[in-house]
């Protein structure tokens, strides 16, 4: 998921068993498993393969992880009580007090800040009413994260106050303005999106023709979602009634 390897590489089992110091049947295993979850491809006679990256895939992972998000954080704001608050604050610091990029390489993220923003994304639903929306979000995250380290190697994104963002998203939060606080995670994974979109795999030859998109769907409470890569920006209308 860190990009180690570039879509579409072949994934030799003798070279992954000297790389990784394992036997052969576990490599086989692990590759079989990568399968299944969608991180690696398997053809009849060629092998297994790292899977590509597409334009057409981010987006769609990024429409279905705002989707679905916005809906658990409105939950997690509602059910969530102190003991809720002081996990996505605890969270949020230990993300905050670590440098984001590893200090040998800029384009590179830091291994312990990657855990610890995920960890804090995932405290802010984890008072969502329903186990089988969390998992679906943790699959979209999972495949999300490949697209992340293509975003961080575009130029946009030494430009980003990502730290202010993560502020800005637990300010919401904890203030309890669920319409404030979709608007901004929506507004962050856009952010990141269109940074791989329009650096990331242009520079993997692959087509950004699909920018700009704008989308538009109904979640909890009446409210409407409208995305426009374009501007990066999130617009939330409540639907008179």
């Amino acid at each position: 998921m860190r990009g180690d390897l570039a879509p579409g590489a072949r994934l030799k089992i003798q070279e992954l068993v000297k790389r990784y110091s394992a036997g052969a049947i576990p490599v086989r295993e692990a590759l079989s498993r990568l399968t299944t979850s969608g991180f690696v491809d398997a053809k009849d006679q060629r092998g297994f393969s790292v899977r590509q990256v597409s334009a057409s895939e981010l987006l769609d992972l990024n429409r279905m992880r705002q989707l679905l998000e916005s809906i658990a954080v409105r939950d997690s704001i509602e059910q969530g009580n102190l003991a809720w608050e002081a996990h996505v604050i605890s969270a949020h610091h230990q993300m905050s007090r670590l440098n984001q990029f590893s200090e040998f390489d800029f384009k590179t993220l830091n291994v312990e800040w990657e855990a610890a923003h995920d960890e804090f994304h995932k405290a802010i639903v984890s008072a969502c009413s329903s186990p089988w929306l969390l998992k679906f979000i943790e699959v979209i995250r999972l495949q999300s994260a490949r697209y992340r380290h293509i975003s961080v190697r575009a130029k946009p994104t030494a430009e980003r106050d990502v730290k202010g963002e993560h502020k800005s998203i637990l300010d919401s939060v904890l203030e309890r303005n669920a319409d404030l606080a979709i608007e901004k995670l929506c507004a962050h994974f856009t952010k990141s999106a269109t940074n791989a979109l329009t650096e990331g795999l242009v520079s993997q030859g692959l087509s950004t023709s699909a920018l700009p998109i704008k989308h538009s769907y109904q979640v909890q409470n009446a409210k409407t979602l409208t995305l426009d890569s374009s501007k990066s920006k999130i617009k939330i209308r409540t639907r008179s009634t």
